[in-house]
């Protein structure tokens, strides 16, 4: 029956060679990856003894180079046991004996692992997905941030005690708009989400550790997540808008526009990107139609939605041209 199967639709066949395929990558992948921490792995001699209360001599709060702050941290209680005799500071900063050792113009060697610009990013990000593989960092591979070499320490700060998410910002807003500087003037626009006022957050919409879209929403598409708060745009309607059903950023800038409603132009110039059938739809507006050289109803107020007011779509019987 299966072979029936293959032989009627041979998409189906597709499909199995493309699991087939996907099931020798996961296994490939994971085998290297038990092969990459077995030689990796550090001896126990790599590693100092006495930490942390060695590393407080100079990261304490009278040392050079305090760090003490981690011990509050949800890092610092859960530390402990993950590395060899219960080490804390290196089972994120690895096997460093050599720091304690070693030195170099007076300076002591620099830790295994830094969580800065002297170790590369996918070393310093490997260390935090050790423990943090799971719930929202499970996209994290692949995603937008990790293709542009973002750390971990980018964003978030091992030490900080302040915060559950440890971020290196006040706000998740200000932390994403460091980086975002469109966005940021986006949402100052005369239209736009609450996300200036405090209101919102990025994280309202966007998962900044990955997930399944280009745009690293939370939802499958910026429908789906547009719905979660204008759910009675989601329909299903008699009468359908095709481009609102396609994507809401077809009409709508999310981060702020200068147009009404956040649209990416105001009408009818926007409506007739796509409505450009003889006489009506498409009839060359302009300034001549506002006053003081005149008057139409498609340039004034709402432009054409005085009239298509179920933009989004209608459920009347007679709104075939969204007009109730």
């Amino acid at each position: 029956m299966f072979v029936c199967a293959l032989a009627i639709n041979p998409s189906v066949g597709v499909a199995v060679r493309r699991y087939r395929l996907l099931c020798v990558w996961v296994l490939c992948s994971t085998l290297s990856n038990i092969a990459v921490s077995k030689e990796n792995a550090a001896p126990a001699e790599a590693y100092a003894t006495g930490d942390p209360q060695v590393c407080l001599s100079c990261h304490g709060p009278n040392g050079p180079s305090p760090a003490h702050s981690i011990l509050t941290t949800p890092h610092g209680r859960a530390a402990s046991g993950s590395a060899p005799n219960e080490q804390l500071c290196q089972s994120c900063h690895g096997p460093s004996q050599e720091h304690l050792t070693r030195y170099s113009n007076g300076k002591p060697a620099p830790t295994a692992i830094g969580f800065n610009s002297r170790t590369p990013v996918a070393l310093q990000n490997a260390q935090c997905l050790a423990c943090h593989r799971k719930d929202n960092n499970t996209h994290w591979q692949g995603s937008a941030h990790e293709r542009a070499g973002v750390a971990c320490s980018s964003c978030h700060s091992l030490h900080n005690p302040q915060g559950k998410s440890l971020l290196n910002s006040p706000t998740e807003t200000e932390l994403c708009l460091g980086c975002h500087r469109e966005t940021r003037a986006q949402i100052h626009k005369t239209s736009a989400h609450p996300i200036a006022e405090g209101q919102m957050g990025c994280k309202e919409c966007h998962n900044p550790h990955g997930s399944t879209t280009d745009a690293l929403l939370l939802e499958n598409s910026v429908n789906d997540t547009c719905y979660q708060c204008h759910g009675e745009k989601r329909g299903p309607f008699l009468w359908e808008h095709a481009p609102v059903r396609e994507s809401c950023a077809n009409c709508h800038t999310p981060h702020g526009s200068i147009h009404q409603a956040m649209l990416r132009s105001r009408g009818p110039f926007l409506c007739q990107q796509c409505h450009l059938a003889p006489y009506h739809p498409s009839t060359n507006y302009s300034g001549a139609g506002t006053p003081p050289s005149g008057a139409s109803h498609s340039m004034l107020a709402r432009n054409c939605m005085n009239c298509h007011t179920q933009v989004h779509g209608s459920n009347h019987p007679s709104g075939i041209r969204l007009t109730r």
